[in-house]
């Protein structure tokens, strides 16, 4: 017996949304986004015990309504009767209670999906479908801990059965189509990586979840989990009026949900609310207006009233309005009370003018649209100030760069600026050659972009992500192998037929099936996609130049920690400026951190380069130590100039050799300015490296792969 559903303190968004899934399944489930210790799972789980029960057709592993059962359904035929009379006397209805099937992240494809029986399929030699956990699901709960984490593979899977409502099996010579609807709930926690935008719709509501900061809430939830804790059965007993009264309360809604009348007025509404959050698609629409039905029906009323709306708004629209990656989620609870107003028609006031009142009559006196129709007085202006280099105004007035600035403001951000000579004497004002540690000059990235895709060459052994190639326990099967000794592994069941059926005479078998031998059993081989460590080593020293070139630099970082987010790689972030090298982020699955760090690395002072490729390989070896199967990509970013000490460009090839020898996969940003004199050391530094070589204009090169060589698979 689990946690009581109506035990769980301070979750009352998570607790709607999961009940209003309960009542409309067509709403499309639920995502649950929270930081771990939550009570995401706890709360799930608890739902199913307030359900109502199913009644399935007897015998049916697809669990047929007796109602309603499926012509295609596998266990079929299935008479189809009129009524629950008839349905009583043709078939056997049974009623069990509603499933809560749970998908592991690990799951196989044909876990998920059912396969071939292979006991039977040995010893019998026929061929028997053995459902999967989709089977299972039809017409309960499914429900996937920590979602993001999900292979590709297996939200393809989830992708077309939630779209159809179906499941098709095609493999090892079985093929089924099986219904499999369900309501989809997924946990995460966004540190660990973002949910595939596809598999992201097909949720109809979200609910972002965080522990309470007040200590009277937090006293509860303590005294509440060690009361459970100490005599789980007197706790439960405790509750169990209150979850009576609220499965009923859920039954009842269920059964009003037909009644409920969704008015011009709601519709219009909920049109009015996802055009002004710039919603893609329709399903925003839908889904808002299968909320608010279900909202009405909980609420114990039959038409749709604007607090409908309002609630199911703040659940179905989240995740969906347009809004940058590292933005904070939720909405703009001030842009959905103006949306309501804009569609809510004012009440016609009787001693009006009939004459004098237009469209706009009813707001001209009112003084709350602050005098425009989109209350424009608010973010009129543009983010970006007038002059966008004054902060470089310390430098010398007659400087070639002050000089420049007027004629180059519609130009590209590294035209006209000065080559600046590594050791020149008088450098300007940034500290380009001043020995000094950043000055404090903080530059903002822009909105960033969609990055080219960079991979480690050859397959890894596999800690799942979406980058690199890899050899993994899931995933598609690309071959198969002979077992090692004892080794355990999913055998490849048609290559380990086609391997015994060759010495069946000799063996003597006679009659159906094989006789198969531990010898004949062959591994099958599954690649999939993998994660790894991104590490950038980020120059901030003077030589990077002005903030308007600096800003260019962030937001390709930016751009590149993004697509990184959405490959599930581990992240860390080491710079470079003054006369030492820092580590601004260990490596980290939180991306939101780096992009924090970064946005606040000020620059400035010389360019220990050296000492930045060295600080890079020690975090690159003691990363391998921690986590020896995650295979590292060196992202370095700078234009090449090294200016601390004494030969300090020799010592920095110095450095790139050594990082070679060690095999480390590489990718140098070259940030030198696109016009002028360049002198092309980031381009000789890769050489030295082994690394691939990008300008820093060929970062947003949409979805061309550069594969990076990795020389430690050689």
């Amino acid at each position: 017996m689990g946690f009581p559903f109506t035990a769980v303190v301070g979750m009352e968004d998570l607790q709607l949304a999961l009940i209003l899934a309960a009542v409309s399944p067509a709403i499309g489930g639920v995502l649950i986004r929270g930081e771990k210790g939550t009570a995401k799972s706890t709360a799930v789980r608890a739902l199913t015990e307030l359900l109502p029960p199913v009644e399935v057709i007897e015998g049916c592993r697809f669990s047929c309504d007796p109602i309603a059962p499926d012509p295609t359904c596998p266990d079929a035929p299935h008479s189809a009767p009129t009524d629950r009379l008839h349905a009583e006397a043709q078939l056997t209805a049974v009623s069990r209670p509603a499933r809560l099937v749970e998908l592991p992240v690990g799951a196989t494809e044909d876990r998920v999906l059912g396969s071939l029986h292979l006991e039977r399929a040995l010893s019998e030699g026929v061929t028997v479908y053995e459902p999967g956990l989709l089977a299972a699901a039809h017409r309960g709960l499914l429900y996937v801990d920590e979602v993001n984490l999900l292979h590709d593979h297996l939200v393809d899977v989830l992708l077309d059965a939630a779209a159809m409502g179906r499941a098709t099996v095609e493999r090892d010579g079985v093929s089924i189509t099986h219904p499999a609807s369900f309501v989809l709930v997924g946990t995460m926690n966004p540190e660990e990586g973002e949910l595939r935008p596809q598999l992201l719709d097909r949720f109809g509501l979200t609910v972002d979840v965080v522990a309470s900061r007040d200590p009277a809430v937090r006293v509860e939830v303590m005294r509440a989990r060690l009361a459970y804790e100490a005599d789980p059965i007197a706790f439960i007993s405790k509750y169990s009026g209150a979850q009576a009264e609220l499965s009923e309360r859920i039954a009842k809604a269920k059964s009003r949900l037909a009644d409920v009348i969704l008015t011009d007025a709601a519709l219009r509404q909920i049109a009015e609310i996802c055009a002004s959050f710039d919603v893609d698609g329709m399903r925003a629409d839908l889904v808002t207006a299968r909320t608010a039905i279900a909202h009405a029906a909980w609420s114990g009323r039959t038409v749709v009233e604007v607090e409908d709306v309002r609630a199911a708004a703040k659940l179905a629209l989240p995740h969906r309005k347009r809004r940058n990656p590292f933005d904070a989620p939720g909405l703009d609870d001030e842009q959905l009370e103006q949306a309501i107003q804009n569609s809510t028609p004012p009440d016609p006031d009787p001693d009006d003018d009939p004459d004098g009142g237009g469209p706009d009559g009813g707001d001209s006196g009112g003084g709350g649209s602050g005098g425009g129709p989109d209350g424009d007085s608010k973010g009129d202006g543009p983010e970006t100030p007038p002059g966008a280099d004054n902060d470089d105004s310390a430098d010398d007035p007659a400087s070639p760069d002050n000089r420049a600035d007027a004629s180059r403001a519609s130009t590209d951000a590294d035209s006209g600026e000065p080559d600046r000579v590594p050791g020149q004497p008088g450098e300007n004002a940034d500290g380009a050659n001043s020995g000094a540690a950043p000055t404090g000059e903080v530059a903002a990235s822009s909105t960033p972009y969609k990055a080219r895709l960079l991979s480690v060459q050859g397959a890894g052994a596999g800690v799942a992500g979406r980058r690199s190639r890899a050899l993994t326990e899931v995933g598609r099967v690309v071959g198969d192998r002979a077992r090692v000794g004892r080794e355990s592994g999913r055998p490849h069941l048609l290559a380990t037929i086609r391997s015994a059926a060759a010495h069946q005479h000799t063996r003597g078998r006679k009659g159906p099936g094989l006789a198969v031998r531990t010898s004949d059993v062959r591994l099958a081989v599954r690649e999939g996609r993998e994660g790894n460590l991104v590490l950038f080593c980020v120059d901030a020293s003077g030589s990077m130049g002005t903030k308007k070139r600096m800003t260019e630099v962030k937001t390709a970082i930016v751009s590149l920690l993004l697509d990184a987010y959405q490959r599930r790689d581990t992240v860390g972030l080491v710079t470079f400026a003054g006369a030492d090298a820092t580590v601004a982020l260990p490596p980290t699955g939180s991306v939101e951190a780096a992009v924090r760090r970064l946005e606040s690395l000020p620059t400035g002072g010389r360019t220990p380069l050296a000492e930045g490729l060295l600080k890079a390989s020690d975090v690159l070896r003691i990363a391998a130590i921690r986590d020896p199967r995650r295979r590292p990509l060196l992202v370095l970013v700078t234009d090449g100039r090294a200016t601390a000490g004494d030969k300090a460009f020799a010592k920095a090839k110095q450095a790139a050799g050594w990082l070679a020898q060690q095999g480390i996969a590489s990718v140098v940003v070259d940030c030198e300015p696109r016009r002028g004199v360049r002198l092309g050391l980031a381009a000789e530094l890769a050489a030295d490296l082994g690394a691939e070589y990008l300008d820093l204009g060929e970062v947003a090169a949409g979805n061309l792969v550069r594969a990076v060589t990795d020389r430690s698979a050689a």
